[in-house]
């Protein structure tokens, strides 16, 4: 049975997308066959990582939502080399100016989202869909969440995240997601990952999936490809592959 798990985050910034792309690559890596929906479609971005450039897309979520196509339609087989067995296709969203004035100004059908999810787990025969979703809590989220049987929330140690965490939590708890985990990105070297991890499984009963540094690294490759490939001993890698064997674990 296929896996659905929301990356989220409650204020842009947070790097989410970054670590939704090298997530989904070090699963695949494990053989597994991952598919990727960018639903931040009022500001899209993760096709960027992998290199897909978004004024030769055809088809995309966008479409879909309006009628214009099947969703398989708009899934493009992403795979980074290196990976053998496994497969990542993305689903991004559209980067036209029109396109997304058109979500601003009349949105659309989220309940289109789920068959969406549906159809594309059933034709690429996915082992997981990962959902990046938009920041803060709209409807198309709080439908992503609430269909989840895992969902990560993205935060750094920063005072306006912890209190949009408490939030987002609460609301996963009352949608009923069977499996919560935090991951805190960007936090300096002064105190060490373990105190991190503590202080956030005590202040918010939730397990934590991952610390990740703030990295010159991982700033310098500007989201120019997957980080964990370049580099799998840096510890940004090794933290979320750390996740990954989290979500490989999920019941």
């Amino acid at each position: 049975m296929a896996k659905l798990v929301s990356l989220h985050s409650f204020r842009g910034g947070t790097g989410k997308s970054n670590i939704t792309a090298n997530l989904a690559t070090l699963l695949a890596l494990m053989g597994k066959r991952v598919g990727i929906v960018d639903t931040d479609i009022q500001s899209p971005g993760i096709h960027i990582i992998f290199g897909l450039d978004g004024d030769s897309v055809t088809s995309t979520l966008n479409d879909y939502l309006w009628g214009r196509g099947r969703v398989v339609d708009a899934a493009y087989d992403v795979s980074p080399e290196g990976i053998e067995e496994g497969h990542v296709w993305l689903v991004p969203s559209s980067v036209k100016i029109a396109d997304i004035s058109r979500v601003l100004h009349e949105g659309y059908d989220a309940r289109l989202l789920k068959d969406g999810f549906r159809d594309l787990i059933r034709h690429l025969d996915l082992d997981y869909l990962i959902i990046d979703t938009h920041p803060g809590l709209n409807e198309e989220t709080l439908l992503s969440i609430a269909i989840s049987h895992a969902l990560v929330i993205i935060m750094r140690p920063d005072q306006q995240d912890y209190q949009g965490t408490s939030v987002t939590l609460e609301v996963a708890k009352k949608l009923g997601v069977p499996d919560t985990f935090l991951v805190l990105n960007k936090v300096l070297s002064d105190i060490a990952p373990e105190v991190y991890r503590a202080r956030l499984e005590a202040a918010y009963a939730t397990p934590v999936g991952a610390v990740l540094p703030l990295s010159t690294e991982v700033a310098r490759l500007a989201s120019g490809g997957i980080f964990c490939l370049r580099e799998p001993d840096h510890a940004f890698s090794q933290g979320v592959t750390e996740l990954a064997e989290r979500v490989h674990r999920l019941g």
